[in-house]
Parts: structure tokens; C-alpha cells; sequence
């Protein structure tokens, strides 16, 4: 409401936001759950949990034991019990995500039934919201490939902001895509990702329109989401920025300080750039690491530099000092279906910002504040933290990491 509006035209206006604001928090929450639920299904097809499995003389291909699905859930710390466990994929039977192969049984239970994906089988239900956002999905994947540029830090009135693009470009390279037919057609296509909270004008003052003004992704579709977010069922979550710990990807950044971060939410959560095809994602604070659940913010992020996790600096010949209180340590680290589980950051040595404690990082034993010595062999002591992330994104699935650690005292 405007100051001076009327009485009337400013009640008509807060029970419109109030309805619209519901509604939009439904599609973030929709939004939350289905990127969860696909996760989860790419980390259980990969580790070999969801196959075909025969009763009865019949094959039931694609799908999953409920009880040895809570024993995974339990044993990769995805839940803290059966109980929860249940609760969990409860949520994912609720929203369509899973079924019993047979669908005689809506409940998810605790025994050795056979549940699957549905997307696994072709019968996932593909509403407007659910079209818009695997849609919506699909275009932010093609454009955070290593070999588009669409997506740059640019300014608009005086604001810098990450990952933007600019909407004339964007309706020129959705066309050339094949994303649609023609430019009137490409702008249809925005209206509609923008009325399901997809993309959004970077401070929130414009509908789309074909001009030089600026939009984003309103979502990070990378992020490692944690299962237990599904019972988190406040509206009211941290704000979503664009850069999220946990993925290494190329990116071109402001280049005025090699340890500044992409953004930080108003509660300091550390939200760091970094994987193209594999990316795990979560948040991180100073102090350690915790999980958050961050929703389709209409807030755009905005480049801060948080603060690093090391307590003072130390250099490369600090490291290589005889004697120094540094012990070496080398772990080998294969990526999941969503990554590798770890942020670095800094320079000349880089250091280990944040570790996702469901990755594969810290299973093998990495750590913060570690000191990145070697990538599969490659001495990395005196570059930035972006060649090295630029070393992880071009190498092999399998990582060989030598770092430093300091000795307690």
C-alpha cells in the first residue's frame, strides 16, 4: 500500500498479499520437497538401494524395501530413528513423490514392502505448478553448464548482483535452444516462471519484460538438501541466495578479494559458490556447520564477505616451516550423486570453509580449517581457491586431496 492509500484500497491489498503470500509459500514448500525427493533418488539408485527385485515370481523393477530404505536413512544419519525415518518418506508419499509398487498402501511402514519412485515409473502427476518447476529446473541446469556465460554478476541501479541475467539475452538464447519457437513465445515462457516463483527482476520492481533490466533463479536446484528439512514446516526459513556451500563450479566473479563469498543470508549463513554435475549443498555458519532450509526468498542476494572459519591467516611458508605444527593428511574422496560435500576458499594456501557432514568429505575425515596442499597430485599451496575448484570440476569423480591441519596444542 502506498502512503496515503485509502482504508478500503489497503485491506483489499493485505488480503490479496495475504492470499498470494500463501500461495506462494505452498510453491516454495512444493518446490523444497520435489528437489529432496529427487536427490534422495539419484543418492539410492546410485549406492544400488533402489533395483529390481522380484515376489512371488514377479518382477518389480525400480524400487526399494521400506525396511532396508530406514536402515540406509539411520545408517548415512538422514534421520535419527525409525520413527522419524518413517515421518520423512511419509512426507514424500504425501506429495506423489513415492508409492507402494501396487498402491495398496498409502502409509509408509517399517516392514519389507516394496515402495518406488514415481518418477521412476512415469506416473509422477504433472500439474501446471509441477510443469513450471521441472521446466523451470531443466533451464537453470542448461544454464549453469561450464560452457554458458549467460549468468554473470552484473549491476542494476547501482547494486551488484550475482548470477544474473539480462531478460534480452535470455529470451535470444531460449529461442536458440530450442526452448521455444520465437521471442513473443520465450517471453510467455518467463511470465509463466516468474507467476510460479521460478525466476524474479533482482530487486523485485518489475514484471518481466524484454529489456536490459536484470532477473534470477529465486532457487539454488543444487543445493544438498537434508532430508530432516521435510519436518521443518515454518514458512518463515532462512532466506535462499544463489550461492549455497558445497558445489565447485566455474564462475566469474568480482575479483577484488580472492576470499570474498557470493552472499550471506541476514543470519550469517555462509553461502558459497562452487560444482556443475556435482554439486552438494547446504549452509554453513562461522562457527562450524548446521542445516537450514532456505525457501524461494523474493529477496535477492547481494555480495558480502563473510567471515573465514581460519582463526588468523597463515601463508604457504608457515606450512612448509620445519618443524611447523601442521600434520599432513591425504584422503581420497569419490563424489555422490550430489557431490563431494566440501567448500574451499582463500589463497596461497587455500583452506577447507565448510564440510557437509552427510558428504562424502567427511566421511572420509576432512575437515574446516584444513589446508589444501595437493588435488590428484597437482601441488595447489600457492594458487586460489579457484583453480583449485577449477581442478575438481575438470578431474575425475574421484579426488585424491592432500591437506595440512594444525596440531593441538
Amino acid at each position: 500500500m502506498e502512503e496515503g492509500g485509502s482504508t478500503d484500497s489497503g485491506g483489499s491489498d493485505s488480503s490479496t498479499s495475504g492470499s498470494g503470500g500463501a500461495q506462494q509459500r505452498e510453491l516454495e514448500r512444493m518446490a523444497e520437497v520435489l528437489v529432496t525427493g529427487e536427490q534422495l533418488r539419484l543418492r539410492l539408485h546410485e549406492e544400488k538401494v533402489i533395483k529390481d527385485r522380484r515376489h512371488h515370481l514377479k518382477t518389480y523393477p525400480n524400487c526399494f524395501v521400506a525396511k532396508e530404505l530406514i536402515d540406509w536413512l539411520i545408517e548415512h544419519k538422514e534421520a535419527s530413528d525409525r520413527e522419524t525415518a518413517i515421518k520423512l518418506m511419509q512426507k514424500l508419499a504425501d506429495r506423489g513423490i513415492i508409492h507402494h509398487v501396487c498402491d495398496e498402501h498409502k502409509e509408509f511402514k517399517d516392514v519389507k514392502l516394496f515402495y518406488r519412485f514415481r518418477k521412476d515409473d512415469g506416473t509422477f502427476p504433472l500439474d501446471n505448478e509441477v510443469k513450471a518447476f521441472m521446466r523451470g529446473q531443466r533451464l537453470y541446469e542448461k544454464l549453469m553448464s561450464p560452457e554458458n556465460t549467460l549468468l554473470q554478476s552484473r549491476e542494476e541501479e547501482g547494486v551488484k548482483y550475482e548470477r544474473t541475467f539480462m531478460a534480452s539475452e535470455f529470451l535470444d538464447w531460449l529461442v536458440q535452444e530450442g526452448e521455444a519457437t520465437t521471442r513473443q513465445e520465450a517471453e510467455q515462457l518467463c511470465n509463466r516462471l516468474m507467476e510460479h516463483g521460478i525466476i524474479q527482476h533482482v530487486s523485485n520492481k518489475h514484471p518481466f519484460v524484454d529489456s536490459n533490466l536484470l532477473y534470477q533463479f529465486r532457487m539454488n536446484f543444487r543445493r544438498r538438501r537434508r532430508l530432516m528439512e521435510l519436518l521443518n514446516e515454518k514458512s518463515s526459513s532462512p532466506q535462499e541466495t544463489h550461492d549455497s556451500p558445497f558445489c565447485l563450479r566455474k564462475q566469474s566473479h568480482d575479483n577484488r578479494k580472492s576470499t570474498s563469498f557470493m552472499s550471506v543470508s541476514p543470519s550469517k549463513e555462509i553461502k558459497i559458490v562452487s560444482a556443475v554435475r556435482r554439486s552438494s549443498m547446504s549452509s554453513c555458519g562461522s562457527s562450524g556447520y548446521f542445516s537450514s532450509s532456505p525457501t524461494l526468498s523474493s529477496s535477492p542476494p547481494v555480495l558480502c564477505n563473510p567471515k573465514s572459519v581460519l582463526k588468523r591467516p597463515v601463508t604457504s611458508e608457515e606450512l612448509l616451516t620445519p618443524g611447523a605444527p601442521y600434520a599432513r593428511k591425504t584422503f581420497t574422496i569419490v563424489g555422490d550423486a550430489v557431490g563431494w560435500g566440501f567448500v574451499v576458499r582463500g589463497s596461497k594456501p587455500c583452506h577447507i570453509q565448510a564440510v557437509d557432514p552427510s558428504g562424502p568429505a567427511a566421511a572420509a575425515g576432512m575437515k574446516v580449517c584444513q589446508f589444501v596442499v595437493s588435488v590428484n597430485g597437482l601441488n595447489v599451496l600457492h594458487v586460489d581457491y579457484r583453480t583449485v575448484s577449477n581442478l575438481i570440476l575438470t578431474g575425475p569423480r574421484t579426488i585424491v586431496m592432500e591437506v595440512m591441519e594444525e596440531l593441538e596444542c
